[in-house]
């Protein structure tokens, strides 16, 4: 069936369209529903549905008679490893370590937050806890102890998970001090940590509440899968609000399973025995659904990769792993390209590698920009792929899929939309925006199987955040328009998120942690186009009066104060002080206006502009320190 059949189909008749996506799965106890509404008029897919998808990513592969079938290739350049483990191997080891938390306590219902780097004891820990019905939480290791210790207060986690250390590049960063220094800011106190000894580091433990992974491995049973309902949650996954606070976005077992059987075959084109790698984290939503869950749902065998695009140990990375494991299909992002293209612009590395395996690679995490596009597709034999999507919704709202037969691709376009998701351009009243017109990006409900139900513990932030400002339908928060053809183009966000390397950021986070300085009387903090990152945060101060305080070294306080409550992630560089922001006449700082002049040369003033004078200052600033269209090449 092409895409435009399976497209009609799914929005025509949306639970016959999903009713056959389940039967591919394996359950205990089919749906008795496809699709409803719960009490708080949210929709529910395969209600009365019993599942458990750590079954599905190991145990029935292993029934199928792919036991020894590679499940996942470890791939180490930093500290020189390389493993790899069976469907047989993968489902023992999760099962012991299911049984070690069990011994702790887990039940089915129950938190874990795991806050560890790329090693197989992360994905080892997500099965898991999935294996338990526990409900999983995965913390990236870039973020700081402050952003620990919030997940830990909203998640309540009975046990967190850790390693010793992680490595970036060459540096070892000791993980369980951070870890200690979170739950004792956090309220929430979790009744164990268990911690990973990696040989680059070795952790203290605290005596009562730490525990050794080994030992408490070596000491335990096996458990076996719990079956659970398709309304229960598998794993929250915290995404940058607005208001500072992370948002705790919800996956449930039974949707996500049969999105994520889907979209495997119908956007990837991937099929049992298929070596498909996610350059990604499975701090971020990419590393759930593709390295984790997707690719062992379908059968496939996926990479996990902990290194850099470049310098470990240099830009042919990419190419060296494609060719030593035969990888299919790759999953990649703009930063990581354009890190690539930097080092390499001749892809000179490439040459020395086979990569004749490789039959697609697809991009996302961030807006492909068509000078990216075009040096990826110049330098490769194969289809690069951009597709479009969120933390919230799971898998692909926007690509091109190629499992349809579809590979037809616009240079600035994400692809048309994926089949389940009616995506459409809204403008400020609700109403459809002609082909080409820019407004909200918006898709209308329900939503298809596998993206959020709710926000945890937070039904009314998730109906303010996603469902209130054009009833019935979702608000992305992206901007953008679709074309006479259907193609959509993702222009960026229109709230105060900005995307750094693929990492979603609240500028009005920073904003809260550098109003806080004595120093600073007010702030803002935008995002800038960055040549390599997509987008980097600059932060502009007015200091209160009769504070005289070197700027440089105000700087410095400030940009550490950000890394320090966010993490290294943040990649704040730049701070400049003004004399005053440029405001509208009721007080609101005109942040539109701010990243309009540095990306352009000429600005015109707004009409509700209070002082004009305050364009001119910003101007000079942002050419003093070379921000935005002023920066000069190095």
């Amino acid at each position: 069936m092409t895409y435009r059949d399976q497209y009609r189909e799914s929005v025509a008749d949306p639970e016959g369209f999903w009713q056959r996506q389940a039967e591919a799965i394996s359950w205990y106890e089919p749906p008795k529903r496809i699709l409803s509404q719960d009490s708080s008029g949210f929709y529910r897919w395969f209600v009365g549905g019993k599942l458990n998808t750590s079954y599905l990513a190991l145990d029935y592969h292993i029934e199928q008679g792919r036991g020894d079938a590679t499940a996942l290739i470890y791939d180490s350049p930093v500290t020189g490893t390389k493993e790899q483990y069976s469907y047989s191997e993968l489902r023992d080891a999760v099962a012991r370590f299911a049984g070690a938390l069990r011994k702790l306590g887990v039940e089915k219902g129950d938190r874990v937050v795991i806050y560890l780097p790329m090693i197989p004891q992360a994905p080892i820990a997500m099965l898991a806890c999935a294996r338990l019905g526990a409900v999983h939480s995965v913390v990236f290791g870039g973020f700081s102890p402050h952003e620990l210790a919030v997940r830990i207060d909203d998640a309540k986690p009975k046990v967190v998970v850790t390693a010793s250390c992680g490595i970036e590049i060459t540096r070892i960063i000791p993980y369980k001090p951070m870890v200690d220094e979170a739950i004792e800011m956090a309220r929430h106190k979790p009744d164990y940590t268990v911690v990973y000894q990696r040989p680059q580091a070795d952790a203290l433990l605290e005596e009562g509440r730490d525990r050794d992974w080994d030992e408490i491995v070596a000491a335990a049973d096996p458990a076996g899968p719990v079956p659970v309902e398709a309304t229960d949650p598998l794993y929250i996954l915290y995404t940058s609000g607005t208001t500072g606070k992370p948002k705790g976005v919800v996956r449930d077992n039974g949707g996500h399973a049969v999105a994520m059987r889907y979209s495997m075959e119908a956007i990837y084109n991937s099929a049992p025995g298929d070596v498909f790698w996610t350059a990604s984290d499975v701090g971020w939503v990419v590393g759930h659904s593709y390295i984790v869950y997707g690719p062992l749902i379908r059968g496939c065998t996926t990479v996990l990769y902990e290194g850099k695009p470049v310098k470990t140990p240099d830009a042919g990375a990419f190419w060296r792993v494609i060719s030593e494991y035969k990888v299919k299909t790759f999953f990649t992002s703009p930063t990581a390209v354009r890190a690539v293209k930097k080092e390499d612009p001749e892809a000179r590395l490439k040459e020395f590698c086979d990569i004749s395996s490789l039959q697609a690679v697809f991009v996302a995490g961030e807006r492909l920009d068509p000078p990216t596009y075009e040096w990826l597709n110049d330098m490769l034999p194969v289809p690069v792929i951009d597709h479009w999507w969120q933390t919230e919704t799971g898998w692909a709202i926007v690509g091109n899929p190629l499992g349809l037969g579809l590979q037809q691709t616009k240079v600035g376009s994400a692809g048309v939309p994926s089949p389940g998701y009616r995506v459409r351009a809204l403008n400020e009243d609700g109403e459809p925006c002609a082909p080409g017109q820019s407004g909200n990006i918006v898709i209308e409900l329900p939503l298809p199987p596998g993206t959020l139900p709710t926000l945890w513990q937070d039904d009314e932030r998730f109906r303010q955040s996603y469902l209130a400002a054009f009833p019935g339908y979702y608000l992305t928060g992206d901007g953008g328009y679709v074309d006479e053809d259907g193609y959509v183009f993702i222009m960026g966000r229109v709230d105060d998120v900005i995307n750094v390397a693929g990492h979603r950021l609240s500028t009005g986070e920073m904003e809260e942690i550098i109003g806080a300085h004595p120093a600073v009387a007010e702030c803002a903090v935008v995002g800038l186009d960055d040549e390599l990152k997509g987008q980097m945060p600059v932060g502009f101060v007015v200091l209160k009066d009769g504070v005289d305080v070197p700027e440089a070294q105000l700087e410095q306080e400030l940009i550490a104060r950000v890394r320090k409550e966010i993490g290294a992630i943040a990649s704040l560089r730049q701070v400049a002080v003004v004399q005053k922001l440029p405001k509208t006449r009721s007080g609101k700082i005109l942040r539109r206006t701010i990243r309009t002049l540095a990306a352009e040369e000429d600005v015109p003033v707004p009409s509700t502009i209070d002082d004009p004078t305050s364009l001119d200052e910003l101007r000079a600033a942002m050419q003093k320190r070379q921000m935005g269209r002023y920066q000069q090449a190095v």
